[in-house]
């Protein structure tokens, strides 16, 4: 990172590394594209932009599928724990991070001299007390085996006040990171009630982009739970900034302006959608948890949750639009021959009602979204959700 300002006191633009859920790194770069960063390009597991700190700001504010936002505030070669301790100590953390704020470092080593991740980390956590004095949390062990979370980016803070610093050492270049987002993006900050198998909001954002949905039609989900992919669809037709409810980590650094961040959160324009957006379920606690949490949103007035099986479903009055619907997988909730008629009475009444829309189903099985009969198009995006790999399925518009 260039640290070096100009007249206006401006950082000069670094690398911005967007996470994103593995296989969906084109999806999130489109999406930072249309948000107008910089040089966005896909890489294994995100996206680049480039920036300053106000770009990492709006990207934790207004990015829908981006899973956290990482600042990178330093690079340089490192062959040996001495070398790492004396240019880590070189790093500006003054102008970044606050002597009053806990901080925990994790680090990472591959195909690198420097091969301990615990004695890196320790070689940065040791610069950065002693250079600023600012406390150190140590990083908790990475869980194993089953228990392990294997979603990207998913690693939180055991203190929700400290900021975490990310040293990878690839190669023996070690890249130093600040983790401005905290909490995963995924956690809006306006949902309260989940339902069992949830579907994370920041891979209903990229499934809905990736089926073409632009915020213009009406969104039909038969299996709503929680209500996720129907107040994306609503946040996203009504202009609505997804990081609005919540706080970041990026508020806790030393070089944070709250004034411009207000001026952040406070712009942009928010429309009245002109369609609706309607999720149902055969559970009626998820309804109600829905209606809660598109309360919670601010989006109750576009949104309708109703009662009743996939069996009941009927298009709404209006154009058509995109019916997405993430349903039981066969390793989650229950076994995969069982939900074959699930899937399958899905499929008998879209086929036989929504002529004229598109849809796009979430599965883990191809027998499962063959059993559904549907016209599915080639070549569906997949990733980890939950720890399971699913697929998206597409078709074009129901004849």
């Amino acid at each position: 990172m260039n640290t070096d300002q100009d007249k206006t006191g401006a950082a000069q633009p670094f690398e911005i590394f967007l996470v994103a859920a593995p296989g969906l790194e084109s999806v999130l770069c489109a999406e930072a594209c249309d948000r107008g960063f910089a040089n966005p390009t896909a890489v294994k597991g995100g996206v680049t932009v480039t920036g300053g700190w106000p770009e990492v700001w709006r990207a934790n504010l207004e990015l829908r599928g981006a899973t956290r936002v990482l600042a990178r505030i330093a690079s340089f070669r490192a062959l040996h724990l001495a070398q790492l301790d004396k240019r880590a100590r070189r790093v500006p953390w003054a102008e970044i991070l606050r002597a009053d704020v806990p901080v925990r470092v994790e680090a990472s080593c591959k195909a690198s001299r420097i091969y301990h991740a615990g004695a890196a980390a320790q070689r940065i956590e040791r610069a950065i007390a002693e250079e600023l004095g600012a406390p150190i949390v140590k990083a908790a062990p990475k869980p194993a085996g089953k228990n392990a979370r294997k979603d990207a980016g998913d690693t939180e803070a055991e203190d929700t006040r400290a900021v975490q610093i990310k040293a990878r050492i690839d190669d023996d270049l070690c890249t130093i990171s600040v983790d401005s987002s905290g909490e995963s993006l995924h956690k809006r900050g306006h949902k309260e009630a989940v339902n069992k198998a949830p579907m994370r909001e920041t891979l209903a954002a990229l499934f809905l982009r990736q089926c073409g949905y632009d915020g213009r039609e009406p969104v039909v989900d038969p299996m709503c739970g929680s209500g996720t992919f129907v107040i994306e669809a609503a946040e996203i037709a009504a202009g609505l900034k997804p990081g609005r409810s919540r706080h970041f980590a990026f508020e806790q650094l030393a070089n944070f302006d709250p004034t411009l961040w207000q001026s952040l959160r406070a712009g942009g324009t928010t429309t009245t959608p002109t369609v609706r957006f309607y999720g149902s379920d055969r559970d009626a606690g998820a309804i109600a948890m829905s209606r809660a949490n598109a309360e919670r949103a601010g989006v109750s007035a576009w949104t309708e949750f109703t009662h009743h099986a996939i069996s009941d479903l009927t298009p709404p009055e209006g154009p058509p639009g995109l019916v997405i619907v993430n349903p039981p997988y066969g390793a989650r909730i229950g076994e995969g021959k069982s939900l074959i008629p699930l899937y399958h009475a899905m499929g008998q009444t879209l086929k036989a009602r929504f002529t004229g829309w598109r849809v796009g189903i979430i599965t883990n099985e191809a027998a499962l979204a063959k059993a559904t009969e549907l016209p599915f198009q080639e070549g569906g995006v997949s990733v980890s959700n939950g720890g399971i790999r699913v697929t998206l399925y597409q078709t074009g518009v129901l004849d």
